[in-house]
Parts: C-alpha cells; structure tokens; sequence
C-alpha cells in the first residue's frame, strides 16, 4: 500500500492549494503594479489617455479671431446703417451743381448707398468667418488651422494696405494677423490640431 496512490481510499488525501496560491480555483490575471486590478490593454495602468489640452499660444489665436471678427462685424453693421446717411449726402452734393439734373443725383446718390452695402456685407463675411473658425478651434482639424492662417492673411494684407493710406488703427489688426498666423503654424498649432480623436 503506497500513500503516494492516488487512488487509495485509505490514503492521505491529496494536497489542495492554498487560497492565496496561484491558480486556486481560476487562474490569476496579471495585475497592473500598485492596484490590485487586472491591467487592461491601451495606456499603462488601465487607464485611458487623458485628453489633450489646448497650448495657450492657440487659445490666445483663437480669442484673436473672436476680437477681430467682433470688430468686423460691428464696421460692418456700421457700414450698412450708414449707407442711408451716404445716400443723403450724396444727393445734396449732387444737387447743389446746377449741371447735374435730379434724376443723376439720384443715381450717384443710390450707386454711393450699393457700395456701402456691398462692402459692409464684405466685412461681415470675414466678421463670420473669423468667429466660426474660432469656434472650431476646440473640436477641429487641419482645415481649421489652415482657414485661421488663410484668413489671418487676408487680414494681414488689408492692414499693410490700410496703413499705406495713413490708418495708424491698422496696425492693431497687423499685429494681431501676424501673431494667428504664428501661433497655428508653430509646434503648438501642430500638436493641438494634429491631435488623435477619441
């Protein structure tokens, strides 16, 4: 009789592993360090990636946008309620000379109102897409940093125009298209807008 059978009902029974041993009645998952959790795949320790923060040179770029668009807008709004003064005075230039007849003053008067309109609906175009790029910032992609350096371009175009014709104001605006363009297309920019989406 050999106690080492085990098939021998008269033998000691065979040993059982410990509760805490490996593989007591399931087998053990490995267990990410200093948690007692199984690790989970993906970023170390189980848990997932902490979501990207926005550099602050594309947060300043971004309230940029929102202050030049705020301000295009208002010009432009400006523009459009002045086109009625323009009119009016036109058509008392007009009206004044004695070789213009009635129906020319009324003409240039209307044609001086079309421009004023035509140009304040300019400026509120650029008004919205400078506020809507700058909303975009948080959520968007390459083609939002490459409108916000497009449109800083224009805007820094138009400023160097503008201070040829002596607009000292201009140079805020120059300032500030400059400083869109540089804060999107630095490292900052790329990493913000070249970021993996979860």
């Amino acid at each position: 009789m050999s106690f080492g059978d085990p098939n021998n009902p008269y033998g000691p029974p065979p040993q059982q592993p410990s509760p805490g041993a490996p593989g007591y009645g399931y087998p053990q998952q490995p267990q990410a360090p200093g948690y007692g959790y199984p690790a989970a795949p993906g970023f170390g320790g189980g848990y997932p990636a902490p979501p990207a923060v926005m550099p602050g040179s594309v947060k300043a770029a971004r309230v940029m946008l929102f202050i030049l668009g705020g301000c295009q807008a208002i010009i432009g709004l400006l523009m459009m309620i002045a086109s009625a003064w323009f009119a009016d005075y036109f058509s008392e230039i007009a009206s004044d000379d004695p070789s213009i007849s009635a129906e020319d003053a009324d003409a240039v008067a209307s044609f001086g109102a079309g421009v004023m309109i035509f140009f304040g609906v300019l400026v509120l175009g650029f008004a919205f897409w400078a506020i809507f790029t700058g909303v975009k910032f948080a959520s968007g992609r390459g083609g939002v940093r490459i409108s916000a350096i497009i449109y800083a371009s224009f805007v820094t175009l138009f400023s160097v125009i503008s201070l040829l014709g002596a607009n000292v104001f201009a140079l805020i605006s120059l300032v500030l298209g400059i400083l869109i363009i540089v804060f999107c297309a630095n490292k900052n920019g790329s990493y913000w807008f070249n970021r993996p989406q979860y």
